[in-house]
């Protein structure tokens, strides 16, 4: 898995550097929008495949208006044509919009009656009527945003009676609370169509029909580690006179909002909460600047039947889950670097509880049981050489080494550039009773991966990928092409890089023309030219966050034999 500042989190605060200024002329319009910090322009030249959630929305907003611009038979809309240039509205402005369309961030797409503007609307699905407020008009990308204030007509689609939040459309974590969960899955299998449609640079038949998303056993009470904060003096000169707001950034506000409770966390979790919001009323003179707080689940499993000295140690707030052959005590854990301790099927991971760990237990286990019904290719009676040998890049404490490493009569070798994450991975194959024959770690940066692996033969080899959010860099596209693995199974927490990088290998971007030996040891024949690439199986996309617009990917892809 990716370390600890890779993983997604829709709580996470917004980065004010990463949305466009808004004009100069809107500074003045109206009290509440004068105590917003101005947002700054976005980098001028940024690729579009970075995949980040400005480029993101961007693609769905041009894909719209070049939609709208067939549908009314005009070339353009942006009055670049001579056409005459809808004046923009004010900030501050409140109207009413038709949401026409959802894009890949969550967030909906509307349109004003008797106007071809976009209005990029959170909390709102297509068939809603929602008045909003006009926040910024992002001129040169051809739309606007607005913040969402109620809805007027609701959507066939809409049931707030599903909403269990009383933060939701004020809290910027979840957006799909009002849909039927079966709706939330036919959206998020979209967003990993649009992305490989945006992103991949591939031509349609290349991409094979994307399957649906795999559902959460658990929609709501699922997530095991929440990083509410808290803000103070920024300079830390002025004490606190009360107990600040704890919480999550909104969305339309810099302020945070304070949150008692939040629903898609585990009861354990939430008891933490509960538990920090109580020593913060207590404790808050002690802090002048802000602070995140960390709250992260951790379990004990005690096998049945078992002694009294087995649960002496736990407190009385421990949440109790009683299985057939065991119970689960689930506490919170605050500190960045105590270990916690969680379970996937009968494997055991530790882990720092500040570092990066899939934060929905409840799908790991069809999950980690997808990619070991996949993770070897189909029987191929034309290819006798069976897959001996698994990498796990970006191998974090080891959740796919570990898991999959029966499978591997070669052995499995996990790789991530954090030694401490390498450190537990190590601590947790011998937890998992396995040798280092049969599963071993090395901390180095992911590129220098297939230093450490001349001795695997690429044609009895499967490649696990798991990046972190801004996907796999060019260098290590490069090297992996050259290795030239016989499977890649690419693992993402953002399908749009995902798709990209996909895109990459399909087409085989590298060329190797040597004599000798080429690049650390990997013999190639003499004057011969190779060049790798790869076609997709299949797409799959895991919804690891409920009631968001999150949804991450598993590609399968196979070398191509020339």
């Amino acid at each position: 898995m990716a370390t600890a500042t890779a993983g997604p989190d829709p709580f996470q605060v917004l980065d004010p550097t990463a949305a466009p200024k808004r004009r100069a002329s809107d500074q003045h319009q109206g009290k509440q929008r004068q105590k917003r910090k101005p947002a700054k322009q976005r980098k001028k030249g940024k690729p579009a495949q970075e995949g980040s959630h400005e480029e993101v929305l961007l693609a769905d907003v041009r894909a719209l208006l070049a939609a709208q611009s067939l549908e009314n038979g005009t070339p353009d809309v942006s009055g670049e044509d001579g056409s005459e240039v809808q004046p923009l509205l004010e900030q501050g402005t409140e109207i009413e919009v038709d949401v026409v369309d959802i894009s890949s961030t969550g967030d909906g797409l509307a349109k004003q009656k008797g106007s071809d503007r976009i209005y990029s609307v959170p909390f709102a699905v297509p068939g809603d009527t929602v008045k909003v407020k006009v926040w910024r008009h992002l001129e040169e990308e051809g739309y606007s945003t607005a913040d969402f204030l109620s809805v007027v007509k609701p959507s066939p689609l809409r049931d707030d009676s599903r909403i269990k939040c009383g933060y939701f459309a004020k809290c910027s974590g979840c957006q799909f609370q009002m849909l039927e969960y079966s709706e939330q899955l036919r959206l998020k299998k979209n967003i990993v169509v649009k992305a490989y449609k945006n992103f991949s640079q591939l031509p349609p038949e290349l991409v094979p029909e994307v399957l649906d998303t795999m559902g959460s056993p658990l929609q709501y009470g699922y997530r095991t580690k929440l990083t509410p904060h808290f803000t103070g003096d920024p300079r830390g000169k002025k004490p606190m006179l009360e107990r600040p707001p704890i919480g999550f950034t909104p969305k339309s506000s810099r302020k945070i909002l304070d949150i008692e409770e939040c629903p898609i966390a585990t009861e354990a979790v939430n008891k933490g909460l509960k538990d920090e919001r109580d020593r913060m009323d207590r404790e808050f003179h002690k802090y002048r600047r802000g602070a995140t707080i960390l709250l992260r689940e951790s379990t004990l499993r005690v096998p049945k039947p078992a002694s009294p000295s087995k649960r002496q140690n736990l407190p009385a707030s421990a949440v109790v889950e009683d299985h057939p052959t065991h119970t689960d005590y689930k506490t919170c854990i605050t500190d960045n670097n105590a270990v916690s301790t969680e379970y996937v099927d009968n494997f055991t991971f530790t882990n720092p509880a500040g570092f990066f760990f899939q934060n929905n237990n409840s799908i790991l286990s069809p999950f980690t049981d997808h990619i070991r019904q996949h993770i070897l290719p189909p029987t191929n009676p034309t290819s006798p050489r069976p897959i001996r040998y698994l990498i796990d890049a970006y191998s974090g404490s080891g959740l796919f080494t570990i898991t999959q490493s029966t499978l591997f009569p070669g052995g499995s070798i996990g790789i991530d550039i954090a030694e401490k994450s390498i450190n537990f991975a190590r601590d947790n194959a011998k937890l998992n009773g396995l040798s280092p024959s049969q599963c071993r770690f090395i901390a180095a940066d992911a590129p220098e991966l297939f230093k450490s692996v001349s001795d695997y033969d690429p044609d009895e080899t499967v490649v696990v990928l798991d990046p972190p959010r801004k996907g796999c860099d060019t260098s290590f596209l490069q090297q992996l092409l050259r290795f030239a693995p016989k499977r890649v199974v690419y693992v993402s927490c953002n399908v749009h890089t995902q798709a990209r990088d996909v895109g990459v290998l399909v087409r085989g971007e590298v060329d190797l023309d040597v004599k000798d030996k080429d690049w650390e040891g990997v013999l190639v024949a003499e004057g011969k030219k190779k060049k790798a690439r790869y076609e997709i199986e299949s797409i799959k996309g895991f919804d690891f966050f409920p009631q968001t617009g999150h949804v991450e990917g598993v590609a399968i892809l196979n070398r191509v034999e020339e």
